[in-house]
């Protein structure tokens, strides 16, 4: 791993580092805060998966966790979004490709060779983080925008026990059903349905739930929400009666201003659960 920055920020640091992956098989970037208690012991850890076209600087630098990971004493994690660098397939559709990952592990050709996100997200990256850093693996949580909340609500459900809390802002929330999801999983995944539904919040809320506390925020003026079936999403949360918020915000749109602007209530949800 070779450092590539680090920041001082609201007493903390803000990093950003490099490493190979041996999952993804190309070099992966990634950032992370650390708040000041990490200089004295191992700090819980909040997970940000963010979305399309983005890498791990977007919501480290736009997002605004920094300051109220700081005032809880929680890490942050910002990985990037999909697998880069020459050789590394691509497209040149903005929602397929390097910077759109979706967090699947691709079986179908060209992507499978590098296209392993579930599995360095999940695995390798958390490794990785623990093994360098003051980070205490006990204490996790993740959240994530839009196809990031489609990978944060994914993975927390799959994983029962890995994650204290889950929250995402205006996620994808039923790619086996929408235009940002059916492309994407057939290029990765290949034609049968029955194998996306493992990567699908809507069915997996049906099948398990989560475990713990879940927090969704969707503007009411999102301009992606065909896209992003929320309304599939919160059906199954009711079926299930699942503990969960899900809050539909008057007259926010998909971008970073919506994520800044609740940001602070995410980190303190999650911060409930992670020093209970």
């Amino acid at each position: 791993m070779r450092t590539i920055s680090e920041n001082r920020s609201f007493g903390g640091v803000q990093g950003v580092y490099a490493h190979q992956s041996a999952v993804t098989g190309c070099e992966m970037t990634f950032g992370l805060f650390l708040p000041r208690e990490a200089e004295d012991e191992p700090v819980p850890v909040l997970w940000f998966l963010s979305g399309l076209t983005c890498t791990h600087d977007n919501a480290m630098t736009k997002a605004g966790a920094q300051r109220w990971a700081a005032e809880q004493g929680v890490a942050v994690v910002f990985p990037d979004t999909s697998p880069r660098g020459e050789g590394v397939a691509d497209d040149p559709a903005f929602d397929l490709g390097q910077g759109a990952g979706f967090y699947v592990n691709a079986t179908r050709k060209p992507w499978a060779r590098h296209f392993q996100m579930w599995d360095y997200v999940v695995d390798e990256l958390p490794r990785i983080v623990t093994a360098g850093f003051a980070i205490d693996e006990s204490r996790q949580a993740i959240t994530g925008h839009s196809m990031g909340g489609h990978g944060a609500l994914t993975i927390a459900m799959s994983l029962p026990g890995r994650f204290r809390s889950v929250s995402a802002f205006a996620p994808i929330c039923q790619p086996s059903r929408s235009d940002w999801g059916r492309p994407q999983f057939t290029a990765y995944l290949g034609t049968d349905e029955a194998v996306w539904l493992r990567y699908d919040a809507a069915n997996l809320m049906t099948e398990r739930g989560f475990d713990g506390p879940m927090l969704i925020d969707t503007g009411t003026r999102d301009q992606f929400a065909d896209l992003l079936r929320t309304e599939a999403l919160a059906s199954a949360i009711a079926q299930r009666r699942q503990p969960s918020t899900l809050r539909m915000q008057a007259g926010y749109d998909h971008s970073y201003f919506f994520v800044s602007t609740f940001m602070q209530d995410h980190l303190e949800f999650h911060a409930e659960a992670l020093w209970s």
